[in-house]
């Protein structure tokens, strides 16, 4: 079972009728464990009286360099029971079980132009993004924005505001499909022909990812400009939930730290490289364990691994060797990984 903190709940902002923000009041003994990047995201357990609990992963909408206190923003969703358990129980006061911050659809750097596509509380990470690069980054941010009508747009006077203060820098185009119709490939490749140099970044539905990739495909952009975070339920309850994966070889793990030491591990069959990294002692990074987060992505260096689950890692990262350190078991007798 993974760590958790309990973190007191400052505030809830409304942001439209059904969603709203929690603005967490990190305590100074966790500011560290809870250091975040733009775009990245917190588990958060749920109470449940069938299950115990369930765990669900919500985006923080804040931004770490414009001085926002830590804040996830929670859409209602038809028959979604964290959502409206949210919604309905938490107020200023409340006190969440949360895992540290993770999640990999965060920019290298800030100091860039980005294209930055939304729909509907596909916002949120993509607001941190939008956040900090305008504080900390001089290029040009330029946000197109789905909505099925205005009152669904999450952020819209934060967005207003934002702009007027940019001296330019961000442009806002909303499309909502009470007036416009659901967008197609040929319109969203229209508003984005102008910035097709920026780095683009993509959070929504699935349809919505696959429409956006597909217009930015007819505009020559190449796939490793485009980013996208993928709206993902866990299969399991990260906080509860046994890790231990069946069959495979044993083997030998070498480990090649950040400070440049190599530690060699017996790795046993049925384990999974995540478990062997952490009942070692190592401070290897992990979230969600569900291979959805990327948040335990390592290099393999040496070696083959069989990866259960993969959400997260495109084809060009495994053609680099990146692997799941929570998904991959051993195929062969020595595997090495770097970090």
């Amino acid at each position: 079972m993974r760590d958790f903190y309990q973190v007191p709940v400052a505030e809830v902002v409304r942001e439209t009728d059904d969603a709203c923000s929690l603005v967490l009041d990190v305590p100074p003994a966790l500011a560290a464990a809870f250091g975040y990047r733009p775009g990245q995201f917190i588990t958060v357990r749920v109470p449940s009286e069938r299950t115990g609990s369930v765990a669900r992963c919500y985006s923080l909408s804040s931004s770490p360099h414009a001085g926002d206190r830590p804040a996830i923003t929670v859409k209602r969703t038809d028959g979604g029971y964290a959502s409206n358990w949210i919604h309905d129980n938490i107020t200023a006061g409340s006190v969440l079980d949360v895992m540290a911050p993770a999640g990999t659809f965060v920019p290298p750097v800030l100091n860039a132009d980005f294209l930055l596509f939304a729909a509907g509380s596909g916002i949120t990470p993509v607001m941190s993004i939008l956040k900090s690069a305008l504080v900390a980054g001089r290029g040009r941010v330029v946000l197109v924005y789905a909505n099925r009508d205005e009152r669904s747009v999450i952020f819209g006077p934060a967005l207003r505001e934002l702009a007027a203060a940019s001296a330019g820098r961000l442009t806002v185009v909303h499309w909502l499909d009470s007036l416009l119709g659901v967008p197609s490939a040929a319109a969203i490749a229209a508003l984005a022909r102008p910035y097709a140099a920026h780095e683009a970044y993509i959070c929504g539905p699935d349809p919505f990812l696959g429409l956006v990739r597909e217009a930015l495909g007819q505009l020559g952009v190449p796939a490793r400009r485009v980013h996208a975070e993928r709206f993902l339920s866990l299969a399991d309850n990260p906080f509860e939930v046994s890790t231990a994966a069946a069959g495979g070889p044993g083997a030998t793990l070498a480990v090649t730290l950040e400070d440049g030491a190599t530690k060699r591990l017996p790795w046993p069959a049925g384990v999974r490289m995540l478990d062997v990294l952490i009942d070692a002692g190592l401070d290897a990074p992990y979230s969600c364990r569900q291979g959805i987060c990327g948040a335990c992505a390592c290099q393999l260096t040496g070696g083959e691994v069989e990866m259960a689950h993969n959400e997260v890692l495109e084809d060009a990262d495994l053609g680099e060797g990146y692997i799941l350190a929570c998904q991959a078991v051993p195929l062969t007798s020595q595997v090495s990984i770097t970090y």
